[in-house]
């Protein structure tokens, strides 16, 4: 599949930005509203699977002023330009109601980068946090070893992308949301579970007590070919645990402990680098 901009076949692509990228580890890449990207991306609403928690609150007609709103600030910002603008004045001063122009919408290189990366990975990593204060999101989209894509979405519905080298510095910016507090600081013995009692909360003393007094939640989950793991963290005051879940519906696999800040780390790279 071609770049869009580069007229270069996306494998080559992710190669040159991989290399760009290891000279600086993470870029910020930019920040879109859940109604610019109502603009730039219309079809990606459906399509892809960060949520967009702002839109999604509003009335049809709220939605339309929403976007409306965006197109302006995308222009403001020179992340788009509107290529037919005199043509489109005159549409507006015409007295012909049934006349129609279409918009020439040319979108600045970060943007067309983060919808090209966003809508071209074979796999992505989700992460849910939930807190007292609501949801936040992250989304990993995986390229190779080292390009990843990561779209960070705050429960207002800002998306703030950025372009990671490897998984090492992808595990940073996910474990910030799974342990925000930094108090993950020692591994425990590893319990094994019926996954029956997932489903049933009955998960018996010390993790039911862990689950009743986390204050941060978080869900993290690999979506390929194939379903993949999943695992579960609770961040209490004192200590983050882990429930690792191999495979859905699996007859066994799956565990729960007390983890370290480098074992959590190390949970989230095992993922990010599967399947192998």
């Amino acid at each position: 599949m071609p770049h869009p901009e580069l007229d270069i076949e996306l494998e080559k692509f992710r190669e040159l930005l991989g290399e760009a990228l290891n000279e600086g580890g993470t870029r910020p890449l930019v920040q879109l509203t859940d109604e610019e990207l109502a603009v730039v991306d219309p079809s990606s609403l459906d399509e892809v699977i960060a949520p967009t928690p702002h839109l999604d609150g509003l009335s049809g007609e709220e939605r339309e002023w929403a976007v409306t709103t965006a197109l302006r600030s995308l222009v403001a910002h020179k992340l788009v330009e509107i290529a037919n603008i005199p043509e489109l004045d005159a549409l507006m001063r015409s007295a012909d109601q049934s006349a129609t122009a279409e918009v020439d919408m040319r979108i600045s290189l970060e943007v067309d980068l983060a919808l090209v990366l966003r809508r071209t990975a074979s796999r992505a990593l989700v992460l849910e946090q939930q807190t007292a204060a609501g949801s936040v999101h992250a989304v990993v989209y995986i390229h190779t070893a080292d390009l990843f894509l990561v779209e960070r979405v705050t429960s207002g519905g800002l998306h703030i992308f950025t372009l990671a080298s490897s998984a090492d510095g992808t595990a940073d910016m996910l474990q910030t949301l799974m342990d925000p507090l930094g108090i993950a600081d020692r591994d425990g013995p590893s319990m094994q579970l019926d996954p029956s009692a997932l489903g049933s909360d009955k998960v018996g003393a010390p993790l039911d007590g862990v689950i009743n007094n986390a204050l941060v939640v978080g869900q993290l989950v690999l979506l390929a070919d194939e379903p993949g793991p999943l695992v579960m963290s609770y961040a209490t005051e004192s200590a983050v645990w882990i429930v690792n879940v191999d495979a859905p519906h699996a007859p066994s696999g799956v565990t729960a402990r007390s983890v370290s800040h480098s074992t959590l780390k190390a949970q989230i790279v095992r993922l990010l680098g599967l399947p192998a």
